[in-house]
């Protein structure tokens, strides 16, 4: 239990990666606010399973790019769990187009989640943590894969690992650790609706192009966290670790 007596905040937790995550804090020991946007009754059922195991865990509806929500967000940890020690910025979209399908309305929608949301998240949560706090950013690999029709998506995710960089050095005298992990493909609900997975053909083609053989779960990335969370990790700081399969580029 490397995380007992640990409170965290998982954003964006009520399905995919970020459910993994939530699950995989509590099972350590972490008493967990699983936040969500619109989807109540996911999130629910994800603390009902932690409960269920035997964790701690509450459900909390926020838009991170408000800067109320997110407010409210890290202040539901400290009132139902008496502080606040990790936070994973795991809360994301994503659109593709080619730059001439670029609109102002799906630059902003992207930006005010992925990059907005997580600096105001990250502000809110900083000011509740004791020195020795703890931030994961989920960034992605297409922050390097430089894939044509990813424009917006790769720059929001440059950004998020140039405020990992910064965020490491700024927040170092307080001892809070800043992060990030880069994922390739993994499973989940919304990669499976874009087709990046679960047909005969996108397997095949995916699976050529990793050497593991497979697309990655949410749980290959929350192990990752609870290690980046856990005192194991505590002179580790300022790194972008890459979970891709050794994924050809």
């Amino acid at each position: 239990m490397r995380l007992s007596h640990k409170v965290a905040v998982v954003t964006g937790a009520s399905k995919g990666i970020g459910a993994g995550i939530a699950q995989a804090l509590a099972a350590e020991g972490a008493s967990v606010v699983v936040n969500y946007a619109s989807s109540r009754d996911a999130a629910q059922k994800v603390v009902a399973g932690i409960v269920e195991d035997g964790g701690k865990a509450v459900a909390v509806q926020g838009d991170v790019s408000k800067a109320d929500e997110a407010r409210g967000i890290a202040e539901a940890a400290v009132r139902e769990f008496g502080g606040l020690d990790v936070l994973v910025n795991n809360s994301g979209v994503y659109e593709f187009a080619d730059l001439a399908g670029v609109t102002e309305a799906s630059f902003r929608r992207v930006f005010d989640i992925d990059v907005l949301g997580l600096i105001l998240v990250t502000k809110e949560a900083v000011a509740r943590m004791n020195d020795g706090g703890c931030v994961i950013n989920i960034s992605s690999l297409a922050s390097t894969l430089n894939l044509p029709g990813s424009l917006v998506y790769s720059a929001a995710k440059h950004a998020v690992d140039g405020i990992t960089y910064v965020l490491a050095k700024e927040l170092a005298p307080r001892d809070i650790r800043v992060n990030g992990i880069n994922p390739g493909l993994i499973e989940t609900e919304g990669s499976r609706a874009a087709g990046f997975v679960g047909d005969a053909r996108g397997e095949s083609e995916f699976a050529a192009d990793v050497d593991l053989g497979r697309a990655g779960t949410p749980q290959d990335i929350a192990s990752i966290v609870t290690f980046l969370a856990s005192g194991d990790s505590n002179w580790v700081t300022g790194q972008s670790i890459v979970a891709n399969g050794v994924q050809v580029v």
